[in-house]
């Protein structure tokens, strides 16, 4: 995907959620560690998940969807297998034609978007959510 001009991390900074120390504390964790910065950020507490999914929301300008409060069809729910949607944090909640909607933690992974579209054989258009709200719709639509 083409770079964002404005980097998660300075998103936070100008929303006055973190400092530019707490960013850079986030930083040199996620050298040792991994992972995503946003995930970083909510593990060292700074942040909740709400807090990352709006930065994402105005980065890219990808929709919120809270996925949970959603009654899913359950032949589109089954587009993406449980244990993918488990694993990748991901679920399917509708579908047009050869265009599947799908909610997921990080939209900003072309990876993970080119493997739904093989594994479904749709296009993917995707939607933004916490980890917590897709988990819980997966738990009740499997």
């Amino acid at each position: 995907m083409d770079a964002y001009k404005v980097l998660l991390g300075e998103i936070l900074i100008q929303r006055k959620k973190i400092t530019r120390e707490q960013l850079d504390a986030a930083l040199q964790a996620q050298k040792t560690k991994g992972g995503f910065i946003g995930e970083v950020l909510v593990g060292m507490g700074l942040l909740d998940e709400r807090d990352i999914v709006v930065a994402l929301v105005i980065q890219c300008g990808m929709p919120y969807i809270a996925v949970n409060k959603y009654t899913i069809d359950p032949a589109i729910v089954r587009l993406i297998p449980k244990e993918v949607a488990q694993k990748e944090k991901v679920i399917a909640l509708d579908r047009i034609g050869d265009i599947l909607s799908v909610v997921m933690m990080n939209p900003l992974t072309d990876d993970q978007k080119n493997h739904l579209e093989t594994l479904t054989k749709c296009r993917i258009a995707t939607f933004i959510s916490t980890k917590a709200e897709i988990e819980e719709a997966i738990a009740r639509n499997y």
